[in-house]
């Protein structure tokens, strides 16, 4: 059996190793889900068409280096539903989304664009609140907004408003970010319980006849990424915030991205009751659900412990955990060590559960 399940495994690694093609003829939901079809969408269509080393990374965000001038840059869009959430908005959402993004490579935020789209007959007052939720969400993640742009469209076009922000920073010089540090060995960090997100907009709908007591984690994350960064120095490999797609998809896009296998131990992985409790009766895994206030940092094993203490000093942070390993194989895979002992594949999301959740 172990010789079947070794080539099993081979033919799986060889698969995923193949460049994605895009050859889907119609855009579905799926596709801006964060999963294997928005992977594909990037990998084999936008990747190709770009092509740039910047671009060639597929990371938060673009490390650019300008006349000595260490900075990244980012953009994103949210198109969440319903506007206003248990724990947060859209405006808070594109603050947060877009700051965190260029975290994610170890950037301090300094200023964002933001461009709306509006629809005719938005009630002036639901504007008015998500405009003060962006000015308090930026002031908190001491960024500006600095410029912008904003559009109409007709009636039943746009859900009441979408939001597209670009984001500038720093990058910070204590570490040097990217897939390519990565080593066997390493420890990967969880800052705190996932599925927050996803799973409270998904309840926000009303679509289920589920009551949970469950907010949204938006939050900006440089005050936990400064904590890395000054706990493991050299020592931190890499950064991802597990949106669209959850861990699972964060993860495996890692392992393939370094060639390298990921051992993930399901018991350490930190879920809140209600979360978990939610996933379990709506059937769906809490690995591949969107977060929006957590990070997960890879990170040298002889720093490990000081970068989870820095962490847990952090109110953002309370509840971080060490969650797995960085193997040397299986390459491109992340296994999943279950609390019955046993192990299985976890594979990134497939299909589109939870549309429409940033």
């Amino acid at each position: 059996m172990a010789g079947l399940e070794q080539e099993v495994l081979a033919r799986i690694e060889r698969q995923r190793k193949l460049r994605p093609r895009w050859r889907d003829e119609r855009i579905t939901m799926a596709h801006g889900a964060g999963g294997k079809a928005t992977h594909t969408l990037v990998s084999g269509l936008f990747e190709p068409a770009f092509a740039n080393p910047q671009l060639a990374e597929l990371a938060d965000a673009a490390a650019l280096d300008v006349d000595g001038a260490r900075l990244a840059f980012t953009t994103d869009g949210f198109v969440v539903k319903p506007l206003v959430f248990p724990g947060g908005s859209i405006g808070e959402l594109a603050v947060n989304g877009t700051v965190n993004d260029l975290a994610m490579i170890g950037a301090r935020p300094l200023a964002l664009t933001a461009a709306f789209v509006l629809e005719e007959g938005l009630d002036g007052d639901v504007l008015r609140a998500e405009v003060q939720a962006m000015a308090t969400a930026a002031a908190a993640a001491g960024v500006t907004v600095v410029a912008g742009d904003t559009k109409v469209v007709e009636r039943t076009k746009a859900d009441g408003m979408y939001i597209v922000t670009s984001g500038i920073g720093v990058r910070d010089q204590r570490a040097e970010l990217g897939v390519t540090q990565i080593r066997p060995g390493d420890r990967i960090l969880c800052s705190g319980t996932v599925g927050d997100h996803g799973t409270a907009i998904m309840l926000a709908r009303g679509e289920l006849e589920l009551d949970a007591d469950i907010r949204s984690d938006t939050a900006a994350l440089w005050p936990l990424v400064d904590a890395l960064l000054g706990a493991a120095g050299a020592g931190l490999r890499v950064m991802r915030d597990p949106t669209r797609g959850g861990v699972a998809t964060v993860l495996n896009e890692i392992a393939r991205d370094a060639d390298v296998g990921i051992v993930l131990q399901e018991e350490a992985v930190p879920v809140s009751p209600a979360v978990e409790g939610a996933s379990e009766i709506l059937g769906i895994d809490v690995m591949t659900v969107a977060n929006e206030g957590k990070l997960l940092a890879i990170v040298d094993p002889a720093v490990a412990d000081g970068a989870l203490a820095a962490l847990q000093e952090l109110p953002l942070g309370e509840h971080a955990a060490v969650i797995g390993e960085v193997a040397d194989e299986p390459q491109g895979m992340v296994l999943v060590k279950t609390a019955f002992g046993g192990t299985r594949i976890m594979d990134m999301l497939i299909g589109d559960p939870l549309p429409r959740i940033c």
